[in-house]
């Protein structure tokens, strides 16, 4: 089953030198961009990520410091990047929990805002978990009946992400083949940042997700404990958490 698309679809799938979305680096990106119109585009690009690879995450994904010593950094393809991605909804596999987060801080780091709030989001995992709840290379084989011979490539991976989508959409009719329902889906939705440092509680209000204040207004925390906002935009938090906490912080001074 083709997708049916209101706005062009962008599946991302990053190779990194580890999983920690604040200390660890993009060493290859994969962008398969779908247009409403039936075209498509695919870009992959190897990444310099400026520290060392370590040799637990080359045995994963192939890649070695040598492969990308003199491939561009993030920060010089950051703003073409961005300019593929505008106007896009975003897919990928595992994606909200940690693709997404981790290219939020490469493009803050470049200086790049590009406003990850606008987009929906398609977790083709989260979908596979639901009905299934296996691995990327089973839920190839399951649902596409084929093995993911280039596991770890980040375009292999990405083709497969794309493949495994529309066969998900052929093998479950409750399935609805819109944009608007597989990010309702897929997505977790409760997260006002994209690491889920901070979530919406029931009433829609943003709450701290962690530390002493797990649980508790941030709006109400930031009022009654103002050092707290400078102790976590002084902490090892995302980027992007602190840019989410930064704005509450001033929507409340505008108040």
């Amino acid at each position: 089953m083709e997708l049916n698309l209101k706005n062009p679809l962008v599946f991302i799938d990053l190779e990194t030198t580890g999983v920690d979305i604040v200390k660890d680096r993009i060493v290859e990106i994969a962008l398969l961009k779908l247009k409403p119109n039936g075209q498509s585009e695919v870009k992959v690009h190897r990444v310099n990520p400026t520290v060392p690879i370590p040799a637990e995450s080359t045995a994963i994904h192939g890649i070695t410091d040598e492969d990308v010593k003199d491939k561009p950094t993030f920060q010089e393809i950051a703003k073409s990047l961005a300019n593929m991605m505008e106007g896009c909804d975003l897919a990928g596999f595992n994606s909200s929990k940690f693709d997404f987060p981790l290219l939020a801080e490469e493009f803050l780091r470049a200086d790049i805002d590009f406003d990850f709030q606008k987009r929906k989001f398609i977790d083709v995992q989260t979908i596979f978990h639901k009905m299934e709840r296996r691995t990327l290379e089973a839920a190839y084989k399951f649902y596409c009946d084929k093995d993911l011979t280039d596991a770890h490539s980040a375009k292999a991976d990405t083709m497969a992400t794309y493949e495994v989508l529309k066969a998900q959409l052929d093998r479950y009719p409750e399935l609805e083949n819109d944009i608007n329902f597989l990010s309702e889906f897929s997505y977790h939705k409760q997260n006002a940042d994209l690491a889920g440092r901070i979530i919406f509680d029931e009433n829609g209000i943003e709450v701290f997700n962690f530390g002493k204040h797990k649980g508790k207004s941030v709006e109400g925390i930031l009022s009654t404990e103002p050092s707290y906002y400078s102790w976590v935009m002084n902490g090892e938090f995302p980027l992007y958490t602190k840019k989410v906490l930064t704005n509450i912080y001033l929507r409340m001074r505008k108040k």
